[in-house]
């Protein structure tokens, strides 16, 4: 069975499915709406001098390993990035001083600004 969290009109719920063979079918099991959190603060002003960290993948920023104004080295993880129940570290991919552009708790898409390295 896989579950998944699905959002309709604003409510989310927790769904689980599960495979079935060819020609069968199973009712879908919903369960009671899934607390979310509050939305998270609005990602910081991005400054456009400087090398973008971008997300990989989509998933949940766990941790915030830096402050901003931190120096960091080249491949020195900054931000742990949770996909698929795993831990990803995200490292720096230059020298330099960084400014965060996330939050601890958002949700980004593949591509997103993580921080940027200047």
């Amino acid at each position: 069975m896989r579950n998944f969290v699905v959002t309709i009109d604003g409510k989310s719920y927790s769904v689980g499915v599960e495979e079935v063979g060819e020609g069968e079918s199973v009712a879908p099991v919903v369960s009671a709406p899934v607390a979310t959190a509050a939305p998270a603060a609005a990602p910081k002003a991005v400054n456009a001098n400087g090398e973008k960290v971008l997300s990989p993948f989509p998933g949940l920023i766990k941790k915030i390993l830096v402050n901003d104004g931190d120096t960091v080295k080249k491949d020195q993880p900054i931000i742990v990035l949770e996909a698929m129940k795993m831990d990803n570290d995200i490292t720096a991919p230059c020298d330099g001083k960084v400014t965060v552009s996330v939050v601890k708790g958002a949700n980004v898409e593949t591509n997103a600004v993580l921080a940027v390295i200047g």
